[in-house]
């Protein structure tokens, strides 16, 4: 029997199975098309074969990192949730996933990861709790500077020019992207009838961290609260297809698969995992001593005979209050 596809994946909370959208996504479309995989929820990226969340480990092509790659990968490998669609209906489908992606997942970046009172209260609190010492120290910073970075990617060179309308312009935006969606969904179970597809996988990835997140600024968290038949919609997924899965599993649960294939929640190279976080965090703590002068390496001149030179001295770190 072959081995089953591993997923490598960011760790559950706040009620949710992973707290990635691009994570909670793949998580989603494999569980609508049955898919058997061995599920890894790690708490850092470095636990992953590719580096990267998610990434999913297979026998033909090796590691694959890209959320849209991956599912089709699963598709290739016959769980495909669109295989009834019309030609119409997956045309509907890349158009709605488009404007998530230009409307919505811009706002969500900034809402969790820009945003000041929510990044510190909310966002970096939850993963400097959960990344493992002592990578909690600089990763949740580290994370914060590459959804910058992708930010300003995604609005361009005005995000500098006037930054507040711009802002205010694209949470417009995204309302009314919320808004279009819950017309659309209408009283259906799901945006194609009573069966999940892809683009429900990707819309629901979308809305359940902003539903279910405890934001202390919830400007688009309210106005989704407002649209019922989308936070209906959020709630039916999770426990129709993640009964157990909001975060940790209860004590009762099982934890780890058997044979076939099911999920599993144990970290397969943990030791040497850890011995990795310890080591790169003492270099990363070094690294900082050294660009702060905490440490300082001086070059001393050859002194009177028999005094021998220091060739490294040590500061010593001026105790905080």
């Amino acid at each position: 029997m072959a081995a089953p596809m591993e997923l490598f994946c960011w760790a559950g909370g706040w009620g949710l199975p992973s707290v990635d959208p691009d994570c909670l996504a793949v998580l989603t479309y494999a569980r609508f098309t049955g898919a058997p995989l061995k599920v890894h929820r790690v708490t850092s990226p470095w636990r992953s074969p590719s580096g990267r969340l998610p990434a999913l480990k297979t026998q033909d092509e090796g590691t694959i990192s890209k959320t849209q790659q991956i599912i089709t990968h699963l598709r290739k490998q016959k769980y495909n949730a669109d295989y009834d669609l019309s030609a119409t209906q997956g045309a509907d489908t890349l158009a709605f996933v488009s404007l998530l992606e230009e409307k919505l997942l811009p706002v969500l970046i900034h809402t969790f990861w820009v945003d000041a009172k929510n990044y510190v209260e909310h966002t970096r609190k939850w993963y400097a709790e959960t990344v493992p010492f002592p990578l909690n120290f600089f990763l949740p910073n580290c994370m914060h500077k590459q959804h910058l970075e992708r930010l300003q990617l995604m609005w361009g060179d005005g995000y500098m020019e006037d930054e507040e309308k711009l802002e205010k312009e694209l949470y417009r935006d995204a309302r009314e992207c919320l808004t279009l969606l819950s017309q659309r969904l209408g009283s259906q179970k799901f945006f194609f009838g009573d069966s999940p597809a892809s683009l429900d996988a990707f819309v629901f990835s979308r809305l359940a961290p902003l539903l279910k997140a405890k934001l202390p600024n919830g400007k688009l968290q309210q106005h989704l609260k407002s649209l019922q038949n989308l936070c209906n919609y959020c709630t039916s997924i999770l426990s129709l297809y993640f009964p157990w899965d909001g975060g940790e599993p209860p004590a009762s649960a099982p934890r780890a698969a058997g044979a076939d294939g099911s999920e599993a929640e144990e970290d397969p190279h943990k030791r040497r995992n850890q011995l990795l976080s310890v080591l790169v965090g003492l270099a990363a703590m070094l690294g900082y001593a050294f660009l702060s002068g905490i440490v300082s390496i001086q070059r001393a001149g050859v002194g009177p005979a028999g005094r021998q030179p220091i060739a490294l001295e040590e500061e010593e770190e001026e105790e905080e209050e």
